[in-house]
């Protein structure tokens, strides 16, 4: 299934070179600890008996208990909480007091098994034991800093530690050390220390930890920063204890923009950002806060200027790339390289790409899917990253796009961090080794996502997951979250941060990420996943690849000649053939095919929707295929992320120009991208827009920017270049395909004009303020869409790039129109259509197109029952 973590795997596994992603433990840990009584060892020989021995710091054996095993599987209701072990023999443990396993828990814990084959001993995984015997009782402490009862408080959960003692500076760095023992509670797991109100907003601390870790192979001391940071220091050295109420921490006009009124998630559209992208590259904004949050406090910049016209047309939420604290940039500006690149460099060359890899490591750019801290701003795009001042200019930013009228959506990567181990920078095994992410049978960090995978089954990795997601919305005045690779979490989990988020807000946050199904949790192989088809009546939103890929062509992994020759709705596919040559048979088939898989996200992707496919059937949405799944899923619209383009992968306008006939003028190189983001504006569920698909954006064909530097990701606010042919893109990821790139950006003909982008820009606002002129256009929920959506034009005899859609407003409260009529017309010519019994209505172009910026459209035709569309357009009529 064609699927978007390709590209991610790619970043993350090359992000961070001096860290291992998931080193490989020094005692494996086969056996698992499931509940206080019951063990699993999977593949123990028969014969084998069993016993767990405990052994202390010195080497010691303090237990030493035998196991009873079972011939049988594990018990039902065990088989149901660990689908992926029901094979595997129960080994029993007799009844053992509370304190007792508690002391075991926090030494060296092995099973031993003697069988025909010989000794064998293996470490044993603790997260499900951990969570039956603390968890209940730690969710009821607030962990990390807090005040309690006048007085600064510290908790951190650490059941497995032997001491965990408190390291205090009082400074960001280089200042003397103080350190004071921590007080443990047995029945949570959780150590505590308290101390005066003046640490608030000044202390620096880490936490010294001292425990077992499997990994390691022995006992050790580790220091960590507080997974519950609310502040830090330059690079993540130090924790900061910060109270997030103080007047310390809240920019100007804080409070009165701090929040704005949640609206349905068929009203929103979303726009997604990098926050160093949208300045990085802008004149207009003062050098000290390029590439940085307070960018966004520049109103008059071009930045900001077209991003408030973007909301005046009517785009309600800004979608940030990561914003959380992550590794792979150096907060150090004395520290940050940039490349020296020579504008006179030939756009397709190889020097661009070598100069920006020279410096990758040592740049300021990085998507940011490589987190260290959950619910503390980043600080490489603070003006100083040590202390208060990035969350105060997080806050400012967020304040001043509330004041532009535009919403704030973040992009949380809670299904994996930058590295795990108890060498890692990253926190939580050095904390508590191995409980926060998801082990292989040997005990190894899994690493399907190409980072170490996060287990937000286990309780309390859950429970950081939500504290943080609360910490964003009440603190920082986020309005909703877009999770990275969902499908990899329990549905139950996304269900509760929902419900949570409700209650401590009284807002309802919308929440939506990646539903893709793969890896070790694979088709619910561990728990019920947050993935596409488990989602339906949840009213958490997924992104659709089924109208992507229909509408671009191809798949994630398309290479060489293919890019080109697997075309897309918008940019030609059996409508304009990039070779020249008509389709017929299976060509033609999966064009028409296509056009059903568009149809279907025009509806919003409702698995209830009935439609006639291309054959001429009557189906349901669920019963059309993409590759071997259901191609409509969602319950109701709002569940449906609509979208034709992303971060990842080539902007639309870098995969239309490999997949449009190479004689195609850059005027209708832009009108082929209209076409494609129309598929977005108009489609009932939630639209996403990648920024600068309304600008023509190219990274230079790049597939992967994710490390490419500003010099491959430049937004030019004010239209007049688009970043075409700025160079060959980076090798690593982009080479094999060089040799089908370079007689593209070669080609001067490819090359658009500032008309041309600033034409596509003034269009897509025209879409912007259809979608928004009229509830037809964003109807709310699945009994409206079925009523009131038809497709006139389907079966067997439709025409390969035509689309038509019909929307019935009869009756709808707050429409201004009866009904619209929708046409998409991909062609290179134009395109007729004609209504049944429409010849006496009085059909009109909507107002927007009448007044808007496309002089062609304003060209289409109703007469006598016929609709008339001139070539590479999309006309709406209303009456």
């Amino acid at each position: 299934m064609a699927v978007k973590w390709g590209a991610i795997c790619v970043s993350l596994c090359v992000a961070l070179p001096a860290f291992a992603a998931n080193p490989a433990p020094v005692e494996a840990a086969q056996a698992i600890w499931l509940t206080p009584d019951t063990l699993v060892w999977p593949g123990l020989p028969v014969d084998a008996t069993v016993a767990l021995q405990v052994r202390d710091a010195s080497g010691k054996q303090i237990a030493d208990v035998p196991l009873a095993a079972s011939a049988h599987e594990l018990p039902r209701t065990l088989a149901a909480r660990f689908p992926w072990l029901a094979a595997a023999h129960p080994l029993t443990l007799a009844k053992t007091d509370r304190a007792t396993l508690d002391g075991w828990l926090r030494q060296h814990v092995q099973l031993v098994q003697n069988a025909a084959a010989g000794r064998q001993t293996t470490g044993v995984q603790l997260a499900p034991v951990l969570d039956t015997l603390y968890a209940q009782a730690a969710q009821r402490v607030t962990l990390g800093p807090a005040l309690v009862k006048g007085r600064a408080q510290l908790a951190v959960w650490a059941p497995t530690a032997q001491s965990v003692e408190l390291v205090t500076y009082t400074g960001p760095r280089g200042e003397g050390e103080h350190v004071q023992a921590m007080q443990r509670d047995a029945a949570s797991g959780v150590w505590r220390t308290a101390g005066p109100r003046s640490w608030i907003n000044r202390l620096y601390y880490r936490y010294r930890v001292t425990g077992y870790s499997f990994q390691a192979g022995s006992f050790i001391t580790r220091e960590a920063t507080d997974p519950y940071s609310s502040g830090l220091s330059q690079n993540s050295e130090r924790s900061l204890f910060v109270d997030l109420n103080s007047a310390a921490t809240q920019p100007v006009r804080w409070t009165a923009n701090r929040y704005l009124p949640s609206i349905k998630p068929t009203d929103i559209s979303l726009y997604e950002l990098h926050i160093r992208d949208f300045s990085i590259s802008d004149a207009s904004v003062p050098a000290a806060h390029r590439g940085k949050y307070l960018a966004f406090s520049n109103t008059h910049s071009d930045g900001m200027r077209h991003l408030t016209s973007l909301a005046q047309a009517g785009l309600t939420h800004i979608h940030l790339l990561p914003p959380a604290d992550f590794s792979s940039v150096n907060e150090d500006p004395a520290h940050i390289d940039s490349p020296r690149i020579d504008p006179n460099w030939p756009g397709d060359g190889e020097q661009q790409q070598a100069e920006v890899m020279r410096v990758h490591d040592r740049d300021g750019f990085n998507w940011g899917y490589d987190p260290l801290h959950y619910a503390t701003p980043e600080g490489s795009y603070a003006t100083s990253a040590d202390g208060l001042t990035r969350i105060r200019e997080f806050r400012a930013m967020v304040a001043d796009l509330h004041r532009s009228g535009l919403r704030v959506v973040t992009d949380m990567v809670f299904n994996h961090t930058a590295d795990s181990g108890s060498d890692g920078r990253t926190p939580l095994d050095r904390i508590v080794p191995g409980y926060y992410y998801r082990l292989d049978a040997d005990g190894r960090t899994t690493d399907s996502t190409c980072c170490a995978n996060t287990a937000t089954e286990h309780a309390m990795m859950a429970r950081l997951m939500i504290d943080s997601l609360r910490a964003w919305a009440v603190h920082y005045g986020v309005d909703g979250f877009r999770f990275d690779l969902m499908g990899h979490q329990p549905l139950a989990a996304m269900q509760a941060a929902k419900a949570e988020l409700r209650r401590s807000t009284g807002r309802d946050l919308y929440l939506y990420g990646e539903g893709w199904d793969f890896g070790e949790v694979e088709h619910d192989r561990r728990f019920v996943q947050a993935r596409q088809a488990n989602l339906a009546g949840t009213g958490i939103g997924s992104f659709s690849d089924r109208q992507r890929d229909a509408v671009r062509g191809g798949g994630y992994n398309d290479n060489g000649a293919d890019i080109a020759r697997h075309q897309g709705f918008a940019n030609g596919q059996c409508a304009t053939p990039h070779d020249g040559v008509p389709c017929t048979g299976e060509q033609l088939a999966d064009a028409l095919h296509a056009q059903d898989l568009i149809r279907l996200g025009l509806a919003g992707n409702l698995a209830g929707f009935q439609m006639r496919d291309a054959a001429g059937k009557v189906m349901r949405g669920d019963a059309f295929r993409y590759h071997d799944a259901p191609a409509a899923y969602a319950r109701e619209p709002g569940e449906t992320i609509t979208y034709v383009s992303a971060h990842d992968n080539e902007t639309l306008f870098d995969i239309n120009q490999y997949k449009l006939p190479l004689n195609t003028s850059t005027a209708d190189r832009a009108r082929a991208q209209i076409v494609a983001l129309a598929t977005v504006a108009f489609s009932q569920g939630v639209p996403f827009f990648h920024a600068g698909d309304e600008l023509l954006r190219s990274k230079s064909l790049d597939r992967n920017t994710f490390d490419a530097g500003d010099w491959f990701n430049r937004i030019d606010w004010r239209g007049e270049h688009n970043n075409w042919a700025v160079g060959l893109p980076p090798k690593a990821d982009n080479g094999s395909n060089w040799p089908v790139m370079q007689p593209l950006l070669a080609n001067p003909a490819l090359q658009v004009s500032g008309a041309d982008i600033r034409w596509t820009r003034e269009t897509f606002k025209d879409l912007l303020r259809i979608r928004t002129s009229s509830p037809l256009f964003h109807l709310p929920d699945a009994a409206a869409i079925t009523r009131r959506v038809s497709f006139p034009d389907v079966g067997p005899n439709q025409q390969p790039g035509v689309i038509v859609m019909r929307i019935d407003g009869r009756g709808l409260s707050g429409s201004p129109f009866a009904e619209a009529l929708l046409m998409f017309n991909a062609r290179a010519d134009a395109a007729t259509f004609v209504l049944a019994n429409s010849e006496r209505q009085p059909w009109r172009l909507h107002p927007a197109q009448v007044s808007g910026a496309d002089a062609v459209v304003k060209t289409a035709s109703f007469v006598a029952g016929q609709f008339t569309v001139p070539a590479r357009t999309v006309a709406v009529w209303v009456r």
